[in-house]
């Protein structure tokens, strides 16, 4: 960062503390921000935002303060769509800093960092040199649900596709197996997310038909990679429920044997907190299914309230930690420690641990340290047809220049 991008950069530091405001502001000089403005308060910093000449480049803000605390000021900055940077600074202990910054990225935010008191010269330098130009925000819009009509009509045309994201193993660096992901092909508006037809799916009692449209597709493929020398398991996500239906179980197993895949390459995965409505027909069929070959898959864990009680009843040979526990988690304690614990569980109870939603190499090597079998996530791939599929296993081994238009660029 240049002198003249230092000097010209706008900051604002909010402060109830006078003494550490007067800190602060010498500090950011000494490393040569001269344009520093401070205010004692939330409601003082959102006045001096609305009638500034020119916007502030950068909020630096206390979490605890009089009149408008950090978090209502956070709250403030989002519904007036402020675009630069925010630095949260607290005196407060290590888990609410953690839990503010969480909040302001669910704000949808620019957030650079959370520090603790005091500020200190090499820290903010390095935050503030994480700054870049502002973009436009682009406002989530959900895709429009197809009709009940449109899904029927779509299963019988096939329009129902699958993509599929690898699961690398860590200590060995290959591809060793996919997630098999549903998409819709819609014939005027392209391709839809799950979003826009499971839920209508499970309203309309359709859910069972998908599931089994999903699976047949899913071993067709499997089956065709097989036969061509390509051995990726690939797993498939199946409501817990799903499994007493009559017959499912059988269903599983034929036709994984007409397409020659070998059931322990099929992994069904199930979310772990999903309910089962019928506890003992749910463990029968899983039992069954575990004495076939076939592996289990706790999904999402972590994220519902009955893990502990779903592992001790289900013979899972796998557990996939949620991403909420896995990606930033080097920077935050609490998703650290979770995410470290959920692995030993996992070793303890001899699963094959999977951590999703691994978007830097932060994550990679996070995940590696603390003993993860297989990672799942953008910092590998994004989902893929199977012609993309079938490239990007060609070029896994090469420099990840060359890899990188199969992975989304995090920042976009």
């Amino acid at each position: 960062m240049g002198d003249r991008f230092r000097s010209e950069l706008r900051i604002l530091s909010v402060d109830d503390e006078e003494f550490l405001q007067n800190l602060s502001v010498r500090v950011l000089k000494n490393l040569g921000y001269d344009n520093v403005t401070s205010t004692g308060n939330g409601v003082m910093a959102l006045a001096e935002i609305r009638e500034a000449k020119a916007p502030y480049d950068v909020v630096i803000t206390d979490l605890n303060m009089p009149e408008m605390d950090g978090v209502e000021l956070l709250r403030h900055l989002a519904v007036i769509q402020y675009s630069g940077g925010i630095i949260l600074l607290s005196g407060e202990d290590e888990r609410i800093l953690e839990t503010a910054l969480e909040l302001a990225n669910a704000h949808r935010l620019n957030i650079l960092g959370a520090v603790p008191k005091p500020l200190k010269p090499e820290v903010i330098k390095g935050l503030l040199e994480r700054l870049k130009p502002a973009r436009p925000k682009v406002p989530y819009q959900p895709q429009e649900p197809i009709t009940e009509a449109e899904l029927l009509k779509g299963l019988e045309n096939d329009e129902l596709q699958l993509v599929y994201q690898p699961k690398v193993d860590v200590r060995k660096n290959k591809i060793t197996g996919v997630e098999a992901l549903a998409r819709w092909h819609h014939a005027e508006r392209g391709i839809l997310g799950p979003g826009a037809f499971i839920p209508v799916a499970e309203q309309s009692g359709l859910i069972d038909g998908l599931t089994y449209a999903v699976y047949k597709k899913a071993m067709r493929q499997a089956g065709t990679w097989h036969d061509k020398g390509l051995n990726l398991a690939i797993s498939i996500n199946i409501s817990i429920n799903t499994f007493t239906l009559p017959n499912f179980t059988e269903f599983l197993l034929t036709t994984a044997q007409q397409e020659s895949v070998d059931p322990a390459m099929v992994i069904l995965e199930v979310t772990e907190s999903q309910a089962m409505s019928n506890i003992l027909g749910c463990l029968e069929k899983m039992m069954h299914l575990r004495m076939k070959k076939f592996g289990l898959s706790i999904d999402d864990f972590g994220t519902g309230q009955s893990s502990m009680e779903q592992l001790k009843r289900i013979p899972f040979t796998e557990l996939k930690i949620d991403r909420t526990f896995v990606h930033g988690a080097a920077a935050k304690p609490s998703a650290r420690a979770m995410l470290e614990t959920s692995v030993d569980l996992g070793k303890r109870l001899k699963m094959d641990i999977v951590a999703e939603g691994a978007e830097t190499r932060e994550d990679w090597d996070l995940v590696a340290q603390t003993g993860c079998d297989y990672v799942q996530g953008y910092y590998v791939a994004k989902p893929m047809p199977n012609h993309e599929l079938l490239q990007f296993v060609d070029t896994w081994k090469l420099p990840p220049a060359v890899r990188s238009k199969y992975a989304f660029d995090i920042d976009t």
